[in-house]
C-alpha cells in the first residue's frame, strides 16, 4: 500500500483551453489571486488554489 507523504505534484491546467501552464501545486500550496498565464491561449486568469482545488476568480470592472 502507498503511504501518502503529501509531496505529491500536480500541473495546473488552463482554465480557458485545458494545455498545462508553468506551474505545479503541493498539497501546502496556497495562491490568492494569482495572475495565472497560460503559454498556448496566452490568456491570464485570476485564480485562487487551496489543497488541490483551484477557483477561477470572476473578474469585476
Amino acid at each position: 500500500m502507498t503511504e501518502y507523504t503529501g509531496r505529491e505534484r500536480f500541473w495546473i491546467r488552463c482554465p480557458v483551453c485545458g494545455a498545462k501552464t508553468r506551474l505545479q501545486l503541493l498539497w501546502e500550496t496556497e495562491l490568492r489571486a494569482f495572475p495565472l498565464f497560460c503559454p498556448k491561449c496566452k490568456s491570464e486568469t485570476l485564480i485562487d488554489a487551496k489543497n488541490y482545488m483551484i477557483q477561477v476568480q470572476v473578474e469585476r470592472k
